[in-house]
């Protein structure tokens, strides 16, 4: 016989809600489970019933956590808890969390009053780039136009040093690239950050924390952005969604409770 697994709260997010409130989306783990809070002064914890297991990141799992979080938007500024947190009872989010971390997030839903998370990615169409430094390149052009009608193995480590040369004048290409689209982008944006660059061709991986009523701006600077450059980047841009590159609550439920 299976041990029994034991039942905790499962976390989505920090809300300003003196009230108790409860959810129409339903929890992560398929069972029906309702999404309420667990509230604290003007503070409240975003949660379902769980079993205290560890919740692989597949897309049932992940959409399920988004889902929770897309709904509390519609009324709330939140601060997302890191996915797969959970709580091994409704008093350690009290005691352990909203309690003794009460002023600082108090201070960053403050931050994010009125403010959506918006990302913009920005990739070079299949060749465009390369052909571009190519063009631009006189040294470069000389090392490819250099090996033409000559074999591999002759030309091995010219071909290496090409190779790296065009590496080179790519991600310096990408520096400017980045810096020309965002320079468009800032004034209508509180804070940006930018990501780890995911591809070959990717230019841009950037997410953007803007007040909501800016954000006809921005997506009138994207649009113009696309027009721009359509015949050389290809831009996705989503959003609203819960502001993970700005703020992301981590907890550690064995740590010693702060006073």
């Amino acid at each position: 016989m299976e041990p029994e697994v034991a039942e905790g709260k499962y976390l989505y997010a920090i809300i300003e809600c003196p009230e108790p409130r409860e959810f129409r989306v339903r929890g992560i783990g398929e069972r029906g489970d309702l999404v309420h809070t667990i509230n604290h002064r003007r503070l409240a914890a975003v949660v379902s019933d769980s079993p205290v297991i560890e919740y692989d990141n597949s897309r049932r799992n992940l959409m399920a956590h988004m889902l929770v979080l897309d709904e509390v938007m519609e009324e709330f500024d939140l601060l997302p808890v890191r996915f797969g947190t959970i709580s091994p009872n409704p008093e350690a989010i009290r005691t352990k969390l909203l309690a003794p971390r009460y002023d600082e997030f108090t201070q960053l839903l403050g931050g994010m009053e009125g403010r959506v998370e918006l990302g913009l990615k920005a990739f070079w169409y299949e060749g465009v780039a390369v052909e571009e430094v190519v063009h631009e390149n006189e040294a470069i052009r000389k090392m490819r136009d250099a090996l033409e009608g000559r074999s591999l193995a002759e030309t091995y480590y010219e071909r290496i040093r090409l190779g790296e040369a065009v590496e080179k004048a790519l991600s310096q290409k990408r520096v400017r690239e980045e810096e020309a689209i965002l320079s468009c982008i800032r004034p209508h944006v509180y804070k940006t950050r930018t990501n780890k660059i995911t591809s070959d061709r990717m230019v841009l991986n950037a997410a953007l924390l803007v007040d909501a009523a800016k954000e006809p701006d921005v997506d009138a600077a994207v649009q113009a952005l696309d027009e721009k450059f359509r015949d050389r980047l290809m831009f996705k841009y989503v959003g609203p969604v819960p502001p993970y590159n700005f703020i992301n609550i981590v907890v550690d439920w064995n740590a010693e409770e702060r006073v």
